[in-house]
């Protein structure tokens, strides 16, 4: 039954390093002190964005980084440690939760519409693994993936103007700089946890700036401009060193479901971008486990959104700390896993990361959302999506400003669809309904996935690999 779950692993040469030009396979592994060594790793370089996105989306960190491992454990079982890979919590929701709150949502209502979200996710990595992944192409061209990961970034644009920003603009401003250095200019490991240095150098920032200036004049969470600290630290010092994370149960509303259902197609791009390109480094080909990884996926975030968690998704940044290190045993991930419930376990290293700047958070989000958007414009490229096409021009081009925009559709006095809901829905009815009526001409053929996800023709089969490392996460 072991080897049955992917749970039993062999030495790899003599356990210290990979031998020369050979890298260590899912089923090998180092010492155990070398791979719980690569499991911590693993959990810092998913630290920045892991841990930015409970916070942005309003939900207990703690909770989050608790249930990421859960979910490590869910995904690496469920694939029977083919796959290795780390979920921590997608940022593709992160939109979605503000505008269900502006709605006057609550969390329960945040985690509901998600968890019906990991619902369908579930099920349609089941419908891949019966029907392979032409279905995908067959409802998600690439025109239509890369439209809808792109409004669903650039839609979180007024977050960041309009409440973190304004709450320190000045370090906003410094920790965007430092950030984007730190992304373009560092190198290897260091490149992949960039937003987690930008974290702890807005931290320092904020806790100099406090000792220097003193308070703040600036909106605090609210829209009121009040004096107050930059870095106030009163809850880590209330908050226990050991204790269980905060767990609600899910509420379920419509509106909010409806508003959350178009990141499915997000998350299913990025999870087969990821095995896509595990499969590549690793040498061992995945496309039989792309059905099994998307609904290992949705199950563990509905197990998580269920007790009042985030959303999953894997992680791209663990893939750059394997094409680093050489390393793809899944017993580095189980290592990961376990450091993360024992973080999870620890309230007052929750409330240290809840305790983030606003001003900071304006900084990072200034990149971090932008690199969402564009990634919808990689996949164009990549997907050599020809938008000289009307075809695929108008629905994309309607589908993006109606999202990025807020363009509201009233149905009933108390129902209406907009922004990243309606964006999408243009997107892909629009798409399919022009294609049923385009000419002859415009009906290019299409690849079967775009070039993040898989590059497969109908009929020629496999394509040019896609490039290793690189970020598919939403």
């Amino acid at each position: 039954m072991g080897l049955d779950l992917g749970v039993r692993w062999t030495l790899h040469a003599d356990g210290r390093t990979p031998a020369p030009g050979a890298v260590v396979r899912p089923d090998e592994r180092l010492s155990w002190p070398r791979t719980a060594g690569l499991g911590a790793q693993h959990v810092v370089a998913m630290f920045g964005a892991s841990f930015v996105a409970p916070v942005l989306m309003g939900l207990d960190p703690n909770l989050a980084i608790m249930m990421s491992g859960i979910a490590t454990m869910i995904f690496l079982l469920a694939t029977r440690g083919r796959i290795p890979s780390y979920l921590g919590c997608s940022l593709s929701f992160v939109g979605v939760a503000a505008a269900i709150r502006a709605g006057g949502g609550d969390s329960a209502t945040v985690t509901g519409a998600v968890f019906v979200v990991g619902a369908a996710l579930f099920l349609a990595g089941l419908a891949v693994q019966r029907f392979g992944a032409r279905i995908i192409h067959a409802a998600m061209p690439p025109v239509v993936t890369g439209a809808v990961v792109m409004l669903i970034g650039f839609n979180l644009a007024p977050v960041t103007a309009a409440t973190y920003w304004p709450q320190d603009q000045w370090t906003a401003l410094l920790v965007m700089l430092f950030t984007g250095f730190a992304v373009v200019c560092l190198r290897g490991f260091w490149s992949r946890i960039a937003i987690f240095l930008g974290l702890l150098f807005g931290y320092a920032l904020s806790w100099v700036l406090d000792r220097v200036f003193g308070q703040i004049h600036s909106p605090a969470g609210g829209a009121e401009a009040v004096d107050h600290w930059r870095l106030d630290l009163s809850g880590v010092a209330k908050a226990d060193w050991i204790g269980l994370p905060s767990f609600h149960a899910p509420s379920f509303e419509w509106s909010a479901i409806l508003l959350a259902l178009p990141v499915v197609i997000a998350l299913i791009a990025e999870n087969a971008g990821h095995v896509k390109a595990v499969g590549e480094m690793t040498g061992d080909p995945l496309d039989d486990k792309l059905g099994t990884a998307i609904a290992a996926d949705g199950a563990a975030s509905m197990l998580s959104t269920a007790v009042g968690g985030p959303p999953n998704t894997t992680y791209s940044e663990n893939i750059g700390v394997m094409a680093a290190t050489r390393v793809y045993s899944t017993a580095a991930y189980w290592a990961a896993a376990c450091f993360a419930l024992l973080f999870g376990l620890c309230p007052k290293f929750g409330a240290v990361v809840a305790a983030i700047p606003g001003g900071v958070l304006g900084g990072i989000t200034v990149i971090l959302y932008g690199m969402i958007g564009l990634l919808g414009a990689q996949i164009w490229l990549n997907a050599r999506v020809d938008l000289r096409n009307p075809l695929n021009l108008v629905p994309a081009a309607a589908g993006i400003i109606i999202g990025v925009g807020g363009v509201s559709l009233k149905i009933t006095d108390n129902f209406q669809l907009g922004g990243i809901a309606l964006g999408t829905i243009v997107v892909i009815t629009g798409y399919h309904a022009l294609r049923f009526f385009a000419p002859a001409h415009l009906k290019q053929q299409e690849p079967l996935l775009d070039a993040g996800t898989s590059s497969y023709d109908d009929e020629a089969g496999p394509q040019a690999p896609p490039q290793a490392g690189r970020d598919t996460r939403s």
